[in-house]
C-alpha cells in the first residue's frame, strides 16, 4: 500500500494492520513513552461535513503525541465557501501541516486530495464509501476482545447500502482467514455490489438475509449501525425503513456468551439503552481504541518523509455516473479508472462506470 496516506482499506493486509497494532498496543500499554513523539508536528483538521467522535478522536490523538492541531468542523468559514477548489485547499494546506485529515460528504475526496497532498492525507469518512480509520479501530476492538481478527462469523446489521463504515469493515476482513458474513438489511439498504464482488473475488463467505433476531445465534461480531437520514436523496425511502432493526436485552437472550456487539456511533434508536450494560456491549470501548489506533497511524505516517505531489489537471470529460463522486464538483480531477471483474470503476467512488 501507498505508506505516504491512508485513504482506502481495500489495499491493507493483515501483516500490516497487524504490524500497526503491534504499536497501538504500546501506546495503550506505555502512553508515557509517546508524550513528546511528535512534539512540534502539526495535523491539519479538514471537515467538510459534520463529525463529533471521529474529528475528537484524531485530535485527542495528536495532542497525546505531543503535536498540536488546527483545522475547521464547517467549511462555510473558509475558502471553500468562497469556490476554492479541493486541490488548492490541500495544497495550500499541506504547506502548512505534517499530516491532513479530511472528511467529506462527496465519495472518493480523500482518494483525490491525495493527489494533491505533500503531506500524509488521511481519510476520515467520504460520503457513503469509505471509513478506513473506523475499519482499524473496529479490527483493534475485535483483536482486543478475541485475540485475533480471524475464524468468526459477522453479522452487519442496518443501512449496509449508504453505511461507509460497514463496507470499509466487510473489505478488511475479507482478507483475514475463515471469516464468514451475514448481511442484515432490507433489499433497498442492501450492500453495494462492488463490495459483494470483492468478497466472491477473494473466495468469501456471505448470505444476505433480512431479519435480525434469527441472525444473532450464529454471530460471533454484531455490528449495528443506524439508518443514515443524511444519506437518502429520497424522505419517503428513509421513512420507510427507519426503526426497522431495533437490538434490545430480550434479543440477545440466545447469543453466544462470547458475542462482541460493536457500533461506530452515534446511535439513535438500533441499540436499546438496556443493553448498555450487557458486558457483551463493547461499543464505549471501540470508541477509545480509535483514539489509540490513530494514534499509531499518525505516528508511522508522519514519520514518513515527505514527496511532492504528482498530480496532473486533466480536463478531458467526465466518465463517472455517480452523482456523489468527487469529479462531478471537481472537474479538473484526472480521468482515472481501473478494471474489476471485468467492469470498468471509477478510482475516485469504485461506482461501475456504464459502457456504451
Amino acid at each position: 500500500m501507498d505508506v505516504r496516506h491512508f485513504v482506502s482499506i481495500e489495499d491493507v493486509t493483515p501483516e500490516w494492520f497487524m504490524d500497526l497494532h503491534s504499536v497501538c498496543r504500546d501506546m495503550i500499554q506505555y502512553p508515557e513513552r509517546y508524550v513528546d513523539a511528535c512534539r512540534g508536528q502539526v495535523m491539519a483538521s479538514l471537515f467538510f461535513e459534520p463529525s463529533t467522535r471521529t474529528n475528537f478522536s484524531f485530535q485527542t490523538a495528536m495532542m497525546r503525541l505531543g503535536g498540536s492541531v488546527f483545522g475547521f468542523s464547517d467549511p462555510s468559514g473558509t475558502a471553500v465557501a468562497k469556490g476554492e477548489s479541493l486541490a488548492d485547499t490541500i495544497r495550500m494546506v499541506s504547506a502548512y501541516a505534517d499530516a491532513v485529515v479530511m472528511r467529506s460528504p462527496l465519495e472518493g475526496a480523500a482518494a483525490a486530495g491525495a493527489l494533491y497532498s505533500e503531506v500524509p492525507l488521511i481519510n476520515a469518512g467520504d460520503g457513503g464509501h469509505m471509513h478506513p480509520t473506523q475499519t482499524l479501530t473496529d479490527l483493534t476492538t475485535i483483536c482486543e476482545k478475541r485475540g485475533k481478527v480471524g475464524d468468526i462469523t459477522v453479522g452487519l446489521c442496518g443501512d449496509l447500502k449508504n453505511g461507509r463504515t460497514v463496507h470499509s469493515l466487510a473489505l478488511a476482513l475479507a482478507r483475514f482467514p475463515n471469516v464468514q458474513f451475514k448481511f442484515i438489511a432490507p433489499r433497498e439498504m442492501a450492500m453495494p455490489g462492488y463490495v459483494l464482488e470483492t468478497l466472491r473475488e477473494r473466495g468469501q463467505r456471505y448470505i444476505e438475509v433480512t431479519n435480525l433476531e434469527s441472525s444473532i445465534p450464529q454471530l460471533d461480531v454484531l455490528y449495528m449501525t443506524r439508518i443514515q437520514k443524511e444519506r437518502f436523496t429520497d424522505p419517503l425511502e428513509y421513512e420507510r425503513n427507519k426503526g426497522l432493526y431495533i437490538l434490545t436485552r430480550r434479543k440477545l437472550d440466545r447469543a453466544k456468551e462470547n458475542l462482541l456487539i460493536m457500533h461506530p456511533l452515534p446511535r439513535v434508536d438500533e441499540i436499546s439503552r438496556d443493553v448498555d450494560g450487557d458486558p457483551r456491549a463493547v461499543y464505549f470501548d471501540q470508541a477509545r481504541y480509535g483514539m489509540f489506533i490513530r494514534m499509531a497511524l499518525l505516528y508511522r505516517l508522519i514519520r514518513t518523509p515527505r514527496q511532492a505531489a504528482s498530480a496532473v489537471y486533466d480536463l478531458t470529460p467526465r466518465v463517472c455516473g455517480n452523482d456523489r463522486c468527487i469529479t462531478k464538483t471537481e472537474e479538473y480531477l484526472p480521468n482515472l479508472t481501473k478494471g474489476r471483474n471485468g467492469e470498468t470503476v471509477c478510482t475516485y467512488c469504485d461506482k461501475v462506470i456504464p459502457t456504451g
